[in-house]
């Protein structure tokens, strides 16, 4: 499976100039021979505390491009915005489309950044949502659940292949970078992280998207400007990693029960 991350430029609070970017991209990619791309944290809007603006219902603007875009040009796509709730706060997540367009995963971001006061004006979501993608089992985390390695670890015996969409700030870049190749060398999976550029809401962002490997190897890197960044991934590596070198087999889950 080809993936395709799609390192935005996103405009600050223009959904439809965001939109029409995101066409662009996925289009792009497509010719490539992408199978699956995948858009950033709140691609629409830029990662805004804002509640007037970023909301969305599940057959808003948002999530009907997303499909509208799986389906024309037949590619599973991930990307994330803000849903609109109705007898709850909005959350932040990301919605996983097959190449049908028909929806796969739901969701909602675990953990909430307080130095950026996105605890104040989202609802944190439960649970991660894995779900089956071209041979793989995968699933999609949000930005600050990056720094948790425990959410990792509730994934790791079902998938092979997790995606981290996010608007993660150049002040700490080199965190990101770090704990982009950790979490694949400690998960023994696929790790594709998704950042933005450009500049929005007082922060500056440099991407560093990547796609690395199970055994830590990165694939591809996106640097610091717009681009598309790819790579061919296989579930037969995971098993490949897992069997050479059965790391997982040794952990002790005992010690993490309360």
């Amino acid at each position: 499976m080809k993936v395709a991350a799609l390192q935005m430029d996103i405009a600050w609070h223009d959904r439809p100039a965001n939109h029409v970017k995101a066409r662009e991209l996925a289009t792009r990619a497509k010719k490539s021979g992408s199978d699956l791309v995948i858009l950033p944290e709140m691609f629409s809007t830029g990662f805004s505390m804002d509640t007037s603006i970023t909301p969305e219902p599940l057959n808003g603007p948002t999530p009907t491009l997303l499909r509208s875009l799986a389906r024309e040009l037949e590619i599973a796509v991930v990307g994330g915005f803000v849903l609109e709730r109705e007898k709850a706060g909005p959350q932040n997540v990301s919605l996983a489309v097959d190449h049908h367009g028909k929806d796969l995963a739901l969701y909602a971001k675990i953990h909430q950044i307080p130095i950026l006061g996105e605890d104040a004006h989202y609802e944190p979501g439960e649970r991660p949502m894995p779900f089956d993608l071209q041979g793989f089992r995968a699933a999609c985390l949000v930005c600050y659940d990056l720094r948790f390695p425990e959410l990792f670890r509730a994934l790791v015996d079902e998938c092979g292949l997790i995606m981290i969409i996010a608007s993660w700030p150049d002040v700490r870049q080199a965190h990101w970078d770090i704990l982009l190749q950790a979490r694949a060398v400690e998960s023994q999976c696929f790790v594709v992280g998704v950042n933005r550029v450009g500049e929005g809401g007082g922060n500056i962002f440099t991407g560093g998207s990547a796609i690395i490997d199970p055994a830590g190897e990165i694939l591809a890197h996106g640097g610091d400007k717009e681009d598309l960044v790819t790579a061919d991934i296989d579930p037969a590596r995971v098993a490949e990693i897992r069997t050479a070198m059965p790391f997982l087999l040794d952990r002790k889950p005992h010690l993490f029960r309360t």
